[in-house]
């Protein structure tokens, strides 16, 4: 994995042009009935500040016309999975020196606007990782859930919650904002290809970091497969649940090397 993430910022590496300290990160692949749009929506939230779509192997014009819409394109010469997506996005950002990366799915399913509040406590300094979340108070919007998957978070919050020995009411959710001491941490090498959600948060969280919930709107997917579908649902509960059984070793082990 770490020569394709390579090879792909090899590729696809620019000197970016008046240099800001945040990054937009947008995970995608196959994603063309929707990345323009999200693109514009960023551009629209937070102007001038770069984004980066992380092209996973796609098969259709998702790369095209993300660039079309004014992003830089990392890509995947085949698709490596959403967490090596995130991967080479957080490698990227360190690399060209910048220290908040804001995370937001291709797919529709995030509000770009709040983008900002997103991203406010990090700037004053209050955390260094925020998770939007669709279920806390004043939440305005989020997408119909199956029961199967809405008891799913529920399960996750609850363990996450353990973990963190404090509420956590969205653990799943991939619309985050990130600080330097969570990227720097996030730059390690055996992050999780498939499914990077309440796992490392847990892990952060055990290695001193600060998290945060902000409330977001959410919208249910305007195209597409969400990669939780079918026998991955099954799948994804089964390794996250030993994953986060497992972290509390990692954090201490990681400590101390």
């Amino acid at each position: 994995m770490v020569a394709q993430i390579a090879l792909a910022m090899r590729k696809n590496t620019f000197a970016v042009k008046n240099r800001k300290e945040t990054l937009v990160l947008v995970p995608a692949r196959n994603e063309s009935p929707t990345i323009a749009r999200v693109i514009a929506g960023i551009h629209q939230a937070l102007p001038g500040v770069p984004v980066v779509v992380v092209d996973d192997g796609s098969k259709d014009d998702t790369g095209r016309l993300s660039r079309e819409a004014g992003a830089i394109v990392l890509r995947h010469t085949f698709g490596m999975g959403y967490g090596a997506a995130l991967h080479t996005g957080y490698l990227y950002a360190r690399e060209q020196g910048f220290t908040r990366v804001v995370q937001i799915d291709a797919d529709g399913q995030h509000e770009p606007l709040d983008l900002p509040s997103l991203l406010a406590p990090i700037e004053a300094g209050e955390a260094d990782l925020v998770v939007g979340s669709r279920f806390l108070n004043g939440a305005p919007l989020r997408p119909r859930l199956s029961p199967l998957k809405h008891l799913g978070i529920r399960f996750f919050s609850f363990l996450a919650s353990l973990g963190l020995r404090r509420r956590l009411t969205d653990p799943t959710s991939g619309f985050q904002a990130l600080g330097a001491a969570a990227l720097e941490l996030l730059c390690h090498e055996d992050f999780p290809d498939d499914y990077p959600d309440a796992d490392v948060l847990l892990y952060l969280a055990r290695r001193g970091c600060r998290i945060e919930e902000r409330g977001v709107r959410m919208y249910s997917r305007q195209a597409g497969r969400s990669m939780h579908s079918g026998v991955r649902s099954v799948y994804y509960v089964l390794k996250m649940s030993l994953s986060m059984a497992l972290t509390p070793l990692r954090a201490k082990e990681k400590s101390a090397g």
